[in-house]
């Protein structure tokens, strides 16, 4: 486990440490190599007044993105849980931990960001004869609204 850094500045796409829970179960060496999603958008609503008066917006529903983590897919790690993420599809819910580091690896005093959601996808690697790339374990989550970040 890295040490805290209070360190700020610039960083990377790869500075970060996601963790996943899935029914408040830490996953087995729970760092994920990837992650997309978990953006905030919203519906809008513009209201058009007479006399061509610009339009007033009023705002909306939010709508978080779904989250998909992945990580390379590793027998002694990943193989032995998988019957257990595919019996928790659509019904478990799951909890995305995303920590900021600095460029030297170690986590940031901040608040991680923390998304909770379902458990709506779990990919594993294709299969492919004459393929060499890596195998990848995607988890897709749908969230259940805002993320929140914790002290």
């Amino acid at each position: 486990m890295p040490v805290k850094s209070s360190a700020g500045g610039p960083t990377r796409k790869d500075t970060y440490q996601v963790m996943v829970t899935i029914d408040n179960t830490p996953l087995k060496a729970g760092v994920f190599d990837k992650m997309t999603g978990g953006d905030l958008d919203s519906d809008e609503f513009k209201y058009y007044p007479g006399g061509m008066v610009p339009p007033i917006s009023l705002g909306g529903k939010v709508n978080p993105a779904n989250i998909v983590v992945s990580r390379i897919y590793r027998l002694q790690r990943d193989h032995d849980m998988i019957q257990k993420l595919f019996q928790a599809v659509g019904k478990q819910t799951g909890t995305i931990t995303r920590h900021p580091m600095d460029i030297e690896g170690n986590l940031y005093d901040g608040s991680p960001i923390v998304w909770t959601g379902t458990l709506k996808r779990v990919t594993v690697p294709e299969v492919d004869s004459e393929a060499s790339d890596p195998g990848l374990l995607e988890l897709e989550f749908t969230p259940y609204g805002v993320p929140v970040s914790t002290g």
